[in-house]
């Protein structure tokens, strides 16, 4: 056993470097394995028991019922370990599952969510997180009430939280689901229900400990499992070892095939389209990028959604309350933004590879212009197929497999590349793996942040004040598993892809949340009435145009769909904050010095929850 003198937290480097060596000697175990002949079924199971089995493991030792270690693992986090658990926390399914997949479905367009959600922590940086944690509060709603006073103010803000983390934590459970049924040969709604207890069992017992251990076990498996095929795949179809600068090239030669083949001009047949159902064929490619005012104007509300959205997603800004200090809470933002980047400036080349192994006629992988009967042959498109994410479709009876004949969705691109380009399939076992984590990660901080707002500042601050501390850890536990089943329940349905529900998740918390946090701390005049005016009125507008863009059959004003609605949103709530603010009595003399001290990088926190 190895003895860790001075506590878990010294010893942080030699756990996690043993740990690493461990994985990386299991996955050496699977390749011999698979080369010794064992099915790639038994393989696909032992990889995700495997590391379900850790992070559960991790989960059940850091157990604990104080508060302090449930609500914010007791702020001792190291910065480097805080920004790899805040970077496996925000590389949720939607990074590291639909994020390449987008960009490999629709090209450009999708690059929107990379800047947004990178340049957010910008916004993380130096609007919003170092002050809160100066605050000390232990939630997003605590900050709420306490700056603003009263439980109204409190209870609103627990609603948006608990709808924006509960729209994204669905998308996470739906990337477990997608996972488990490939890996694990089980239909969709089985696995959403498999990956639900392996994220219930590392948050339930531990809280903000356990989740906080577990995402830095999470990024090691997930950043690995990104970058090995990418970098295998530009060095196999002859790139260069360095596929971040290689994919230039090969965009060159992707742009000239989709030219040959018709993408951005060959439609699906109605046949085939309608057989398809709603999975995407590849007719958008990376060089269908308008230079119109109009593509340019969704460019940028993307980019502006997702950033405000980064800096008021609560289970984000949650992840800075667990530092020892100020200065550590700033050091451990421009962590998270180093390990994000491992991941981030990689997916384009994943997708342009991916794409250039389907169809180069000179890659042996190839799909395109190759017979109906042989691709439907393959394993890889038989195993999709049978779980309900690809179709091949020869809807002009040629016996050609066509363009737009091929249909995918996006959320399986990352996964399936493996297979798509040929590796051993201790590869594919490895991505799942990734996936699995990525989702796992944020659905844990997702779940967390919802059940610790109802138990914190619904139940605690609002009902039931006088409730002792394992009264309240109880009461988190038993909504974690409600919650999460909810979630599971929902996501089964496959209302919306992954990309889609988190779009959805990110308008929701920038319309209510983005302009009271960062008014709270920069304008001290802003005030109760304000406030609660600028989170009703923004969140409502946003909803509210979301539906009728989405549902209702309304037509979108200036380009502004539903995966933007916080552009209604945003301007609604500051407009209502600044003016309702202005027009009440301001904040009395002790709350606007509480606002001056918070913005003082050094002393001591302001408050305690």
């Amino acid at each position: 056993m190895i003895r860790l003198e001075g506590g878990f937290v010294a010893n942080l480097g030699k756990v996690y470097g043993l740990y690493t060596l461990g994985f990386l000697g299991f996955v050496i175990l699977m390749g011999i394995l698979e080369a010794a002949g064992v099915e790639n079924t038994i393989i696909g199971w032992m990889f995700v028991a495997f590391t379900v089995l850790i992070y559960a493991l991790i989960g059940v030792l850091s157990r604990t019922m104080e508060s302090d270690q449930y609500y914010v693992a007791g702020r001792e986090v190291p910065a480097v370990y805080n920004g790899m658990a805040t970077a496996a926390d925000w590389m949720s399914g939607a990074s590291f599952i639909a994020m390449a997949g987008g960009i490999y479905l629709k090209g450009y367009p999708y690059m929107a969510f990379l800047v947004g959600w990178t340049g957010g922590y910008v916004l993380v940086a130096s609007l919003i997180a170092p002050y809160l944690r100066k605050f000390g509060a232990y939630t997003v709603p605590d900050f709420i009430g306490t700056r603003y006073g009263g439980n109204l103010a409190r209870f609103c803000a627990v609603l948006i939280l608990v709808v924006a983390s509960f729209t994204y934590v669905t998308a996470q459970i739906n990337g477990t689901g997608t996972v488990a049924a490939r890996a694990l040969q089980i239909p969709f709604e089985v696995g959403v229900w498999i990956g639900l207890a392996g994220i219930l069992f590392c948050s339930m017992l531990g809280g903000m400990r356990a989740v906080t251990w577990t995402q830095v076990a999470q990024y090691i498996v997930l950043i690995v499992a990104y970058l090995i095929p990418v970098f295998w795949m530009s060095n196999t179809l002859g790139y260069g070892l360095i596929p971040h600068f290689a994919q230039f090239e090969a965009v060159g030669r992707v742009q000239e095939l989709e030219a040959l083949l018709g993408v951005g001009t060959l439609l699906p047949t109605a046949e085939a389209q309608a057989e398809a159902g709603k999975l995407a064929a590849l007719t958008v490619g990376i060089n269908d990028a308008s230079e119109s005012f109009m593509e340019k104007w969704k460019f940028f509300t993307l980019v502006l959604c997702m950033m405000a959205g980064t800096a008021s997603l609560p289970h984000v800004l949650m992840r800075y309350f667990t530092t020892d200090s100020v200065r550590n809470a700033r050091k451990s933002v421009g962590w998270s933004l180093l390990f994000i980047c491992g991941l981030y400036l990689t997916a384009p080349a994943l997708a342009t590879f991916t794409k250039l192994s389907l169809l180069d006629p000179n890659v042996a992988t190839s799909i395109i212009g190759k017979s109906v009967s042989e691709v439907t042959n393959l394993e890889w498109i038989q195993q999709w197929s049978n779980v309900g994410f690809l179709k091949v479709v020869d809807g002009n009876g040629d016996g050609i497999v066509q363009i737009n004949e091929f249909f995918m969705r996006g959320d399986i691109v990352v996964l399936a590349t493996p297979e798509m380009a040929g590796l051993p399939y201790v590869i594919s076992g490895l991505v799942a793996a990734g996936g699995l984590a990525a989702a796992m990660s944020t659905a844990d901080g997702l779940l967390l942040a919802i059940a610790n707002a109802l138990s914190h500042d619904l139940y605690y601050k609002i009902i039931d004040p006088k409730a002792d501390t394992k009264t309240r850890l109880i009461v988190a536990r038993i909504l974690l598993i409600l919650i999460g089943a909810a979630g599971a329940f929902v996501a089964s349905l496959k209302l919306t892809s992954i990309l889609g529900a988190v779009a959805w998740a990110f308008c929701f918390a920038n319309s209510g949340l983005f302009f009271p946090l960062v008014l709270g701390v920069w304008w001290k005049r802003a005030n109760r009435a304000g406030a609660i005016a600028g989170m009703v009125g923004g969140f409502g507008a946003g909803a509210w145009y979301l539906y009728m863009v989405q549902f209702a059959g309304m037509t979108p004003w200036i380009g502004i769909d539903g995966l933007r609605f916080g552009m209604i949103g945003m301007p609604v709530s500051l407009i209502l904050m600044i003016v309702v603010s202005l027009m009440t009595e301001a904040p009395d003399a002790e709350t606007q010095k509480m606002v001056d001290e918070i913005r003082i990088p050094s002393g001591k926190v302001v408050t305690n929850a």
